[in-house]
Formats: C-alpha cells, sequence, structure tokens
C-alpha cells in the first residue's frame, strides 16, 4: 500500500500559493466556521454525510463525529450517507454501527460503487453511454481490502487490455480473474503500466470510486481517482460514477425527497464533496481534518484557525468554494 507522508500534502498547497501569486484575479473566500452543527441554518432539511474523512479515518470515529450525527438527527433533518467507496451500498451502516454510529439514525446510504452496479446491470437497455459498452472488462479491484464481485452483470473479465472492451476501475491491488474465484495482486505501477495500451485503443474506464485518496488511520493511501488522472493524461476516456459528477448527487436527492435549497453536503474532499455540490447548486460544509488536514495544519485535539493564504490557495486549486467549513465534524 502506498503511503503519503504529510511533506506531499504540503507541497501541493506550496505549489497552489505560488499559482495564486501569479493570477491576476482572486477575490479572497470569506467562508464562515462553525463550531459544530448546532450553528447550522434551520433551512437544511437534508444532509448528505461523507464518510471517510468525516465520521471516521477508516478505523474509528473521528472525536465528536458521533455525537454531531446524533444531534443532526434529532434537530429532524434527514441523513444521508452519500460515498465514493467502490462497494455497494448495502454493509455500510452495519461498519457504522460498529464504529459507534447508530444505524437508526440515517435515512439511507449510497455509494459510488451501488451507482456503479446499476448502471452496468442496466446497461443493454440503451442509453448515452451504455449502449454498445460490451461486456468484456479488465477489472482493476482489491486484494487485501477484500475483491469487489461483478455477480449479475453479465461482464466478462479479461486479463490483457487487447481483448477489454473498456476498464472498470473499482480498486488499486489488484486485477480481476475471468473465473471470479481469485485476483492476481498488483501494484500501481503494475496496473498503470496497463493503460497506455488500452488508451491507445480507446476504450473508456469507468471508475466506481474516484476518490484520489482517502483517510486510513491518519494517513492517505492511493484510490482509483488516481488511476483515472493517469488515464486522462494519457488521453483515454474517464467516465466517473461518484463523486464529483452529477449523478450520485441526483440520486441522492431522489432519495431525500427534498429541493437542492433544503440540502446540505458535508465532505472533506474538495475535489470530490465539495466541488461535486457546488457544481450541482447545493450549499456545502467542507470539513478541513480530512484529506486536507496536513495541507491546512488542522490538528486532531486542539483549537484550528485556518491560515487565510493556504485556504484561499487549496480552494483556488480546486476551483471551488463551500458555503461553510469546520475543523472537525462536532455538534
Amino acid at each position: 500500500m502506498i503511503q503519503y507522508p504529510t511533506a506531499v500534502a504540503q507541497n501541493s498547497v506550496d505549489e497552489a500559493r505560488r499559482s495564486l501569486d501569479d493570477a491576476d484575479e482572486h477575490a479572497p473566500a470569506a467562508i464562515p466556521q462553525l463550531a459544530g452543527v448546532s450553528a447550522l441554518p434551520a433551512r437544511y432539511k437534508g444532509v448528505l454525510l461523507d464518510q471517510y474523512g468525516v465520521l471516521h479515518d477508516g478505523q474509528k470515529a473521528y472525536p465528536g463525529a458521533v455525537a454531531a450525527v446524533e444531534a443532526l438527527a434529532a434537530a429532524g433533518r434527514k441523513l444521508l450517507v452519500l460515498s465514493n467507496s467502490s462497494r455497494r451500498s448495502g454493509g455500510v451502516l452495519r461498519k457504522l454501527a460498529k464504529l459507534g454510529f447508530p444505524e437508526g439514525v440515517f435515512v439511507g446510504v449510497l455509494t459510488s460503487g451501488e451507482i456503479a452496479h446499476t448502471r452496468l446491470a442496466g446497461r443493454k437497455s440503451g442509453g448515452w453511454f451504455w449502449e454498445g459498452l460490451g461486456s468484456r472488462c479488465l477489472h482493476m479491484t482489491w486484494a487485501e481490502r477484500g475483491a469487489i464481485l461483478l455477480e449479475g452483470l453479465d461482464l466478462e473479465v479479461v486479463t490483457v487490455p487487447d481483448q477489454a472492451d473498456f476498464i472498470l476501475a473499482h480498486g488499486t491491488q489488484a486485477l480481476g480473474s475471468p473465473g471470479g474465484a481469485e485476483v492476481q495482486q498488483m501494484s500501481m505501477e503494475a496496473l498503470r503500466a496497463l493503460l497506455p495500451a488500452c488508451a491507445a485503443r480507446g476504450i473508456p474506464m469507468l471508475v466506481a470510486n474516484p476518490d484520489v485518496v482517502t483517510v486510513d488511520a491518519g494517513l492517505l493511501v492511493p484510490m482509483p481517482g488516481m488511476l483515472a488522472q493517469w488515464y486522462e493524461e494519457l488521453g483515454g476516456e474517464v467516465v466517473l460514477l461518484g463523486k464529483p459528477a452529477a449523478v450520485l448527487y441526483e440520486e441522492a436527492l431522489r432519495m431525500l425527497g427534498l429541493r437542492k435549497d433544503e440540502v446540505l453536503a458535508i465532505g472533506d474532499s474538495l475535489q470530490h464533496d465539495i466541488a461535486g455540490a457546488h457544481n450541482i447548486g447545493l450549499d456545502s460544509l467542507f470539513v478541513a481534518g480530512g484529506i486536507h488536514a496536513a495541507d491546512l495544519g488542522v490538528p486532531l485535539d486542539s483549537d484550528w484557525e485556518p491560515d487565510r493564504e493556504d485556504l484561499d490557495a487549496l480552494l483556488y486549486k480546486h476551483n471551488t468554494r463551500p458555503t461553510m467549513l469546520m475543523a472537525y465534524l462536532k455538534p
């Protein structure tokens, strides 16, 4: 598993600040910082909650996160977990319950993995992309995290680019096998080495988890969105089936049965959670202590005031703007 130290994150901010200094026009962000969710305006009847980096770090709940979720539910808000997990929605609430979150406070879960499964299952019924997609896929999946099963999708898994109709990116640790029983464990660089041949053939990549990195016990680990970035650099066509793509938010709004102006999206990724909400017209609450904790110097156990230049540079880099911000989710 590749791990990215704090220095990598800080370098990205330094580069963004240099770009910001070179820009001719930029309006400094004046974003309200909240101490807790009790300060949220009453107009929000529904809340979309990201998992990793907001509710937990992959291993344990963040201090205050359980109480914050309970406070949101006690205020009568409908809470929907909206995650870029490459796995299907079932089982998410059980995992959250093990981390201390009561299942009853959530009205449901929607993952990008669920969207991917639904779209692939219905691809033969036609549509803007699915018509003529084909059934042979190069399946990039997980190994020690647990391989993603493709049961019921009528797909043929192949192991060489020349035989594939498309790439299906669920994970970053292995290639799926034709029989589906085992996977061929591979490094990220080995998976990356397959991409030029795929791009040369012009086959698309479907990304069931668009996250570039995620938080895992305080470390940043690579996700399928990194493969997608590499594929785009090669000129390959990439189809995102999760945040920031609108498809996940549209389905979430349908599940909540609320208008856009009644819903708040809470997330820690500017590139995915906040940009996705902004693009579809939702207000957002940026939790700075997730994947951008090192970028912004957010401590876990003490008060935090953002460095205005670092924050502005990061917002400029990702070309987005949250409605509000918070260090960590608190009641």
